[in-house]
């Protein structure tokens, strides 16, 4: 059997090496050649979906199509269902996540509990969004928002009439959004097929400079939370009819209540401690998932697992510089992506622990992690 991906970087990565894992072939797409997916089969298309020629000889011998990016025009999944190709997400459920006000007001319908939100479409509408949403609130852009790109926290007129301009230069639409005063994030990845629904603990992330920079799993909280979190998961899911693997972002107030942030259509930076930690790690059972084969067990090896983001800390070549003293503790799991330049705040790379003691192994990833010359 053989998988294509549309794109081609780590999580395409990852989720071909749990593929190969399996004895399943690759196919990859991306805009560069050598791409971290790309070098790893000789089945590498440079190109991308526009083009009608080279999406046709991508997925000539493809059994399904998966991504890496929600943000790959629904559209052009649609042209490949048209050919007849197997694709998970569907076309349909991209359209529903993609635009992130489609995919709030899904969830509304839904009774998904969210922050308010509103569309907005002028920098005129400051006045109106501040009297329903108060000071501070969050405007985003509805489309290509990541990792604190395409978002920005309001407190007065200048900054949104400056936000406004900055985030229009990167999609033209926006929604402004109720901020939230949290006590935790959540994550919760929910794997699904059409005869089962798997999910991984629920975990707590720690962001910096809205980047995702660790992940302790699983989240410390009530048992009664916990299972909340887990019911409004899996109504995500069903929500957008997806099938595949997903992550859902979650905020619980310092009210105990949880509000859903996002939810992304695919293997997940937050879940990458599962390669580890679990006995079946995301992206195998993403790949298990859109062939409709049996899920794997999403249960933990040890009671605890942190996982720290490796983040460019120079500009310049992407090696790690300093490979003994990152190996230097012997539980540490080393993952580094294989890009080629390295930037300050880049994702590339991330390390695991896990073990018996939450605190013990936090202290040693924090270690190791401050030691990376990357």
């Amino acid at each position: 059997m053989r998988v294509g991906i549309l794109g081609g970087g780590q999580l395409a990565k990852m989720s071909a090496l749990a593929a190969y894992k399996l004895g399943l072939n690759i196919n990859i797409l991306e805009k560069q050649i050598n791409s971290p997916a790309g070098v790893m089969t000789k089945d590498d298309f440079v190109g991308w979906v526009d083009d009608d020629n080279i999406l046709k000889s991508f997925s000539k011998n493809c059994d399904v199509i998966t991504l890496e990016s929600e943000f790959v025009d629904s559209n052009r999944l649609r042209f490949l269902e048209n050919i007849g190709k197997s694709v998970i997400p569907s076309s349909d459920t991209i359209e529903l996540i993609q635009d992130k006000f489609i995919q709030k007001s899904t969830f509304k319908s839904f009774g998904i509990p969210l922050p308010k939100f509103m569309d907005v479409t002028s920098k005129n509408e400051y006045h109106r969004v501040k009297e329903l949403l108060k000071l501070p609130f969050v405007l985003k852009s509805k489309k290509l928002g990541y990792d604190g790109y395409g978002n920005a926290i309001i407190k007065s007129e200048s900054e949104f009439i400056s936000a406004f301009d900055n985030l229009t230069k990167r999609h033209s639409t926006l929604l402004a959004e109720e901020f939230i005063n949290f006590s935790k994030e959540l994550g919760v990845t929910v794997v699904r097929t059409v005869n089962e629904i798997k999910l991984y603990p629920v975990i707590e992330t720690i962001q910096e400079n809205s980047i995702c920079k660790k992940v302790i799993a699983p989240c410390e909280i009530n048992e009664e939370l916990l299972k909340e979190a887990k019911e409004i998961a899996v109504n995500c899911v069903k929500s957008v009819n997806g099938f595949g693997i997903y992550s859902i972002e979650m905020f619980l107030t310092k009210n105990d209540e949880i509000v859903v942030n996002e939810i992304a259509p695919r293997p997940h930076n937050s879940a990458h401690y599962t390669i580890d930690a679990c006995i079946t790690s995301q992206f195998e059972n993403h790949i298990r998932a859109v062939l409709n084969l049996p899920l794997g067990s999403t249960e933990m090896k040890k009671p605890f697992a942190i996982m720290i983001n490796l983040l460019g800390k120079r500009n310049g070549n992407g090696e790690l510089l300093n490979y003994n003293e990152v190996l230097s503790d012997p539980d540490i799991s080393l993952h580094l992506y294989g890009k080629s330049e390295s930037r300050i705040g880049r994702k590339m790379g991330h390390i695991t622990i896990i073990g018996n003691n939450k605190t013990e192994l936090l202290n040693r990833a924090e270690k190791i992690e401050k030691l990376a010359n990357i």
